[in-house]
């Protein structure tokens, strides 16, 4: 695969389109040891050895981080009014990366960022099923019978019923699961497709409201503890091995 130098540098974080020229015509940027000229020139970004004021830079084709998404941040690489999740990557930001998906502006939590649109298709197609798992804040409680009926897939006004989803009840104190209706009104929900809205629509349709969202798991993986809101990490080769796994078709 070759790729045009002024895109190399720019998927790099060098600078912008227009920057990464200047420092072309500047004479710091340097393939193969000889100064480059030519923005349009053709690299192998695998094999030639690229310079930026005598510094070599390394070339990685894919990269893949798990961000703990704040609210108030949109799923986007740009956007005319809102901040972006790709901003908030700073130096590590390049051209071609995206987010996986899409949370709602005001839901938090597990959101991958990539440039592989391989794997990126292969996580998003309905016939995957890749589990997405949320941790909702309800307006209040529920009982046995709305999680029977989100268990076996409700109606929230499409073609078809949503398939089954995994419901978990959560108590306040220490987290353990409940034989009864819950006092209080913390679920896990582990969904495995990705329909609009499809959370909220799901409480809505069982009688209830979502007040607080935040997606604690994604494609066999869960959101780093460690990360605060806004903060980011690559993905460990075990955990894209794990992503990977999750949307291999039996």
């Amino acid at each position: 695969m070759d790729l045009r130098l002024d895109r190399f540098l720019c998927e790099l974080n060098i600078g912008t389109r227009s920057q990464v020229k200047a420092f072309i015509r500047q004479g710091i940027v340097a393939v193969g040891g000889v100064p480059a000229k030519d923005p349009n020139q053709r690299i192998d970004e695998l094999s030639d050895r690229v310079t930026f004021r005598g510094k070599p830079l390394e070339y990685r084709r894919y990269v893949y981080y798990m961000m703990n998404k704040p609210e108030g941040v949109v799923s986007a690489t740009r956007d005319n009014v809102s901040r972006t999740v790709v901003s908030l990557l700073g130096k590590d930001a390049r051209e071609d990366i995206f987010p996986v998906g899409r949370l709602d502006k005001d839901v938090t939590g597990f959101l991958l960022l990539t440039n592989d649109g391989d794997l990126a298709h292969r996580l998003l197609a309905p016939r995957r099923h890749v589990d997405k798992t949320y941790l909702a804040v309800l307006a209040h409680s529920l009982g046995q019978p709305e999680i029977r009926r989100l268990e076996a897939g409700v109606d929230i006004g499409e073609e078809r019923p949503t398939l089954p989803a995994r419901v978990e009840l959560l108590t306040e104190d220490d987290g353990r699961k409940e034989d009864k209706a819950v006092r209080d009104n913390k679920i896990l929900l582990t969904l495995h497709e990705g329909k609009f809205h499809q959370v909220k629509r799901m409480l809505q349709a069982v009688g209830n409201e979502v007040v607080g969202l935040q997606r604690v798991a994604f494609g066999g993986l869960r959101l780093d503890p460690k990360l605060g809101p806004g903060e980011y990490r690559e993905l460990t080769e075990e955990e894209l091995a794990i992503l990977r796994e999750s949307c291999t078709e039996v």
